[in-house]
């Protein structure tokens, strides 16, 4: 275990990067509630909402409402997605005190998903950073297609760094590697995360895996081996495939939670209160949760002594 962090930082992302997945919309009231929930389960990190055009995500077309109308728990960060400066004036005028940019390691698909290049990209989140600097609002950054891309193919480690280090010498305090449609195994993980690490010191990484194949519990012990202490994760698995036809998208927080706290990884979380939140949004949904722990009755589970606030 001598390789392992003592404590990770688990960074929740169901609310933007669940809800913006999942076809029904859910009503504003709805989403302040849930995230509401969220702060109360001792997690750091909540990504709120989006500030992008309710063209191209409808389900989060009430970012400022919900941004405005949740509860600010002193010592939780509430980050959004900002495309742009235009979405990054919108979400200061909400009162945003940290913003996520996203770009992709494969071309083609940033392409498809940004309708530009990688490199016009960052191009875009200059003025981003820049109005980030002047009003002390922190910078978090997106990879998409880390390991593997719908259209291009498995994607080189070596590419995925060098997009890191243009995020991290942009300003980017943090930067989240994302595979995209889940096709990581832990052997490409630790690939990709090493190669990365080599151009970005490991204290500044994230590690964001999509359970498609049912490899992201695997993929990020795998990372947690070489050192990473970052991990986002969706509250229920929230947020589909959109590239793959009935496929889980987004790992399951309650999942994560159920293996570092059997690992004896500190989160600082109250698994129990974050079972509850998952059951509000899944009820909310009109599904069964989506988390394999979520899924197991409550007077069935054989670790019910462990699901309290870690010490």
């Amino acid at each position: 275990m001598a390789n392992f962090p003592k404590s990770v930082k688990v960074v929740e992302v169901g609310p933007r990067d669940g809800l913006q997945n999942e076809k029904t919309i859910m009503p504003a009231a709805v989403k302040i509630e849930f995230i509401n929930r969220l702060s109360r389960t001792g997690l750091k990190t909540i990504e709120a909402t989006s500030f992008v055009s309710p063209k191209w995500i409808p389900q989060l077309a009430d970012a400022t409402e919900v941004y405005t109308g949740i509860e600010k728990k002193p010592g939780v960060a509430y980050p959004v997605l900002v495309p742009n400066e235009k979405g990054m004036q919108r979400a200061l005028d909400a009162g945003a005190r940290e913003v996520s940019i996203f770009t992709a390691a494969s071309e083609t698909f940033n392409q498809k998903n940004s309708n530009c290049s990688i490199a016009e990209s960052i191009e875009r989140f200059k003025p981003v950073v820049t109005l980030a600097a002047k009003h002390n609002v922190r910078v978090r950054g997106y990879i998409s297609t880390a390991i593997g891309c719908p259209y291009a193919g498995p994607i080189a480690p070596e590419a995925v760094a060098r997009v890191a280090k243009e995020l991290s010498d942009l300003g980017c305090y943090e930067i989240s590697l994302g595979d995209t449609i889940g096709v990581g195994t832990p052997v490409k993980a630790q690939r990709m995360l090493a190669a990365v690490a080599a151009e970005v010191p490991m204290e500044k990484l994230a590690v964001h895996f999509h359970d498609t194949y049912g490899q992201a519990l695997a993929n990020i012990h795998a990372c947690l081996e070489l050192g990473v202490s970052v991990v986002d994760s969706s509250t229920s698995g929230l947020g589909g495939c959109p590239y793959a036809k009935g496929a889980t998208g987004n790992v399951a927080t309650e999942d994560v939670l159920f293996m570092l706290t059997g690992m004896g990884i500190e989160t600082g979380v109250d698994t129990a209160k974050l079972l509850e939140a998952g059951r509000f949004i899944s009820d909310a949904l009109t599904r069964q949760p989506e988390s394999k722990l979520g899924r197991i009755p409550a007077d069935s589970r054989r670790d019910a002594r462990t699901l309290g606030r870690q010490k």
